[in-house]
């Protein structure tokens, strides 16, 4: 059978050969009879057409389209399709990846029940089922100040390692208007700090906040339809004061334009794959790209996202910022390390093994103890980490001075040379007075910097002076400004006091007398 190329979209198929033709034929076809009066036969052999074609044609002035009048092998399914209705119903309250395929269909209507017809017409019947059983929704207008939130995922490079970003979208449906932050990871204090930057970003707190079912919001879904929500989504809420509304379980559709920005985003604001030196450096770029979204002019719309973002309803930023972090109780276990998202943090040791309040935020960890902070760390994201800080082991050290060379807060510790040039300086004569003394200067690192008391170090070894009590001399007088040597010459409000020399002959009139 002959196809022609169809420059058309309108088509009509011939019910004996099937051929198509172009809707250049069907005016060839009319114009020749009803123009020129040629009769069917004489078109037909000109046009090289069926008569019957030719009949077709002049009953229509375009092609009209197939329709099958019948399906000719649809009655060899009429007893089988009852059961395969109750297969695709009974396949509704089964998990998706666990239903019925049509290949599957198939195989057991011929394996269970006889059936000798092909996968073509089976194939053919469970299409049009499930084309009817789609659901259909209703189109839903947006109040200005409503919100949607969810998070999406996406694979970045950060610092020159790979890893997944966890990005928060939050969408005000009546403008168009979106905002997104991405974290290393999907928590509490992420969820929080994600709400807190949203909120800044447009201006104002939302009036009701739409979500899925989150585990960071949501403990529980009770048996009236009602949530359990967590203590921290709660916390924000009385913050912020905004109420909350939540889609039924696995029903997205429900809040669709989030949902669908979360591909947006990934497709539009991460693609090529982003590389940043810090997810502070990702973030900048993805606030750039929500802005320079706010310039466009949606459909169905005159109004740029922006000028209608003015129009949204916010209730109004609290005077006091959130703290967006999660708490959590934690205790100094015996290597002065505490527990928090499965990593541990050091704190000094001279504590003991004290019961502490830890804080963690997005990028650190707070350790208080008696409402102070004992130990601020920058956040782990791995897994069974360790995260030291050597100063919170030296005064331990300095007693237990045998385990220097093998202290695990010790091991990575960089500092510049000079540290270990003074080191093996003051371990020449007794390497554990030494190594003792050097652990004391190591301790000035508690209330001065690596770069004051490297200067003090390297005038030290300039010097010829590394000893204890000269590297402290000298660290107070580079802090103090004092010049290298005194001198009054460059003090002239000082009056110079002039001493007489001694009478050395009294000494040896005592010595004569036997007293001296």
């Amino acid at each position: 059978i002959g196809v022609k190329l169809i420059t058309c979209s309108l088509v009509h198929r011939n019910m004996g050969g099937g051929e198509v033709y172009k809707v250049q034929t069907y005016l060839k076809v009319r114009q020749a009879y009803n123009l020129e009066g040629k009769s069917e036969r004489r078109i037909a052999n000109e046009l090289n057409v069926d008569r019957r074609t030719v009949r077709k044609m002049l009953e229509y002035s375009s092609p009209p389209g197939y329709k099958r009048q019948k399906d000719a092998v649809s009655p060899k399914l009429d007893p089988y399709k009852e059961w395969i209705d109750q297969v695709l119903e009974t396949d509704k309250k089964v998990h998706r990846k666990q239903r019925h395929t049509v290949k599957r269909i198939h195989h057991r209507l011929r394996d269970e029940l006889g059936f000798t017809g092909c996968y073509t017409i089976v194939r053919g019947y469970v299409s049009k089922k499930l084309l009817k059983s789609k659901e259909m929704f209703v189109p839903l207008a947006h109040e200005p100040g409503m919100a949607q939130c969810d998070f999406g995922e996406a694979q970045v490079t950060i610092a020159g390692k790979s890893c997944k970003a966890h990005y928060l979208v939050m969408q005000l449906p009546y403008s168009d208007a979106v905002f997104v932050k991405a974290y290393p990871a999907e928590n509490t204090e992420a969820f929080c700090d994600g709400h807190a930057s949203a909120f800044i970003f447009f201006g104002g707190v939302p009036y009701r906040i739409l979500y899925d079912n989150t585990t960071i919001a949501v403990k529980k879904i009770l048996d009236n339809g009602m949530r359990e929500q967590t203590s921290g989504f709660i916390s924000l809420k009385s913050h912020y004061l905004f109420t909350e509304g939540f889609a039924n379980p696995a029903r997205g559709n429900e809040k669709g334009g989030v949902e669908n920005l979360v591909g947006f985003v990934r497709r539009n604001f991460m693609v090529p794959r982003p590389q940043y030196d810090s997810f502070d450096a990702f973030n900048e770029h993805l606030e750039h790209c929500c802005r320079q979204r706010q310039a466009e002019v949606k459909r169905g719309h005159d109004e740029t996202v922006a000028q209608r973002l003015l129009q949204e309803q916010f209730l109004p930023l609290p005077g006091t910022p959130y703290e967006c972090c999660r708490i959590r109780s934690g205790k100094i276990n015996s290597q002065g390390l505490v527990r928090f998202g499965n990593n541990d943090y050091s704190v000094p040791t001279y504590i003991g093994q004290q019961k502490v309040l830890v804080k963690g935020y997005v990028d650190r960890v707070v350790i208080i103890f008696d409402h102070k902070i004992i130990a601020e760390h920058k956040r782990s994201y791995g897994a069974e980490e360790i995260c030291f800080n050597p100063l919170h082991y030296l005064k331990l050290l300095e007693r237990k001075i045998g385990a220097f060379e093998q202290a695990a807060p010790l091991k990575g510790w960089q500092l510049p040379p000079v540290f270990k040039r003074v080191q093996n300086a003051l371990c020449r004569k007794d390497k554990k007075d030494g190594l003792r003394a050097y652990v004391r200067i190591l301790r000035l690192l508690e209330s001065h910097t690596v770069a004051e008391l490297t200067r003090a170090l390297e005038s030290a070894v300039e010097l010829d002076i590394v000893d204890e009590m000269a590297i402290r001399h000298l660290l107070k007088r580079q802090l103090e400004g004092r010049p290298p040597n005194l001198s009054l010459l460059n003090h002239p409000a000082i009056s110079l006091v002039n001493v007489d020399l001694p009478d050395l002959s009294v000494y040896g009139q005592l010595c004569a007398s036997g007293r001296a």
